[in-house]
């Protein structure tokens, strides 16, 4: 009884280990008898004790690496550093396993001497402008050169590029410069804009008063219009009055006198008074008629 016992256990010592659950986004890569015989997926599985042993377990998520920076030299000569990442899947855990020995390590190299390659075709400027043509081309290089082992890139990024330090000083002086002319265009852009305003407020101030003026004028004419017609109207009343009151030939002369001391305010005028009253008399009747002249038009 207890040799059975000790028999039922030692199976369950053997068994038990051979039990294997696969997780998710898991591939167990397995080898019977030294030789590749299936790749298990996520799952329960069991494996025949001393025959089958697991080759490799891998990951089929998206895998993401870093590399440390690489001196490359341009086409014209400069030395720079430049490390990049690379993203990238397993697509066939038996490639993965068998195809080549360490295949981090073989992605780090590949990357390096592809990035030797293609920065060697360019110059300084083009490789600090043109990270997206560097991106395209190594993923599409190095996707090619990694498919026998089962490895999918999905996309390379150029993460850091670190010219020499004189280099970099002079691209820092030249962004300088670059800044300071900017923002002097910009301030002779506000300098010539504003005096442009200042002009045409200046001019449309001129022309407002200019505007205001003649209005003051023409107001002022008009008013010295309206008065003289009502002096005219009031002297016409004036001696409508006197005809009517029926005054005698003194009266109108006085009042012809008064009108001619009016008239004689001018500085060019000249009246000739004559000697005798009776001439004065009918010089007041002539003036009279030509008032009732006036009237009557």
């Amino acid at each position: 009884m207890e040799f059975l016992i000790a028999i039922i256990i030692i199976l369950l010592l053997i068994i038990i280990p051979n039990i294997k659950i696969v997780p998710q986004a898991k591939n167990y890569v397995i080898e019977r008898l030294g030789s590749y015989y299936q790749t298990w997926e996520n799952g329960l599985h069991f494996k025949i004790p001393f025959i089958d042993r697991i080759a490799s377990i891998t990951t089929m998520k998206e895998i993401v690496k870093d590399f440390d920076p690489q001196p490359v030299i341009t086409k014209d000569n400069v030395t720079m550093q430049i490390d990049t990442v690379v993203y990238f899947q397993i697509t066939n855990p038996k490639l993965y396993t068998y195809g080549v020995e360490n295949p981090i390590n073989a992605i780090e190299n590949l990357t390096a001497t592809t990035l030797r390659n293609i920065i060697g075709e360019l110059e300084l400027d083009q490789t600090l402008t043109s990270r997206d043509i560097i991106n395209n081309k190594m993923r599409v290089i190095l996707d090619e050169a990694t498919d026998p082992w089962g490895i999918k890139v999905n996309r390379v990024e150029v993460k850091n590029i670190l010219p020499p330090k004189d280099i970099q000083d002079a691209m820092e002086k030249q962004m300088r410069a670059e800044r300071e002319r900017r923002e002097k265009i910009l301030q002779a852009e506000g300098e010539k804009k504003s005096s442009i305003l200042i002009a045409e407020g200046e001019k449309e101030s001129a022309i407002l008063r200019a505007e205001a003026k003649k209005a003051s004028q023409v107001k002022i004419a008009e008013g010295e219009a309206e008065a003289i017609l009502k002096l005219k109207q009031a002297e016409a009343e004036g001696i409508k009055l006197l005809k009517e009151a029926k005054a005698d030939t003194a009266v109108l002369a006085l009042k012809s006198y008064e009108t001619l001391s009016k008239v004689a305010e001018g500085e060019a005028t000249k009246i000739i008074i004559p000697s005798n009253m009776e001439g004065i008399a009918s010089f007041g009747t002539v003036l009279n008629e030509m008032f009732d002249k006036k009237n009557n038009k």
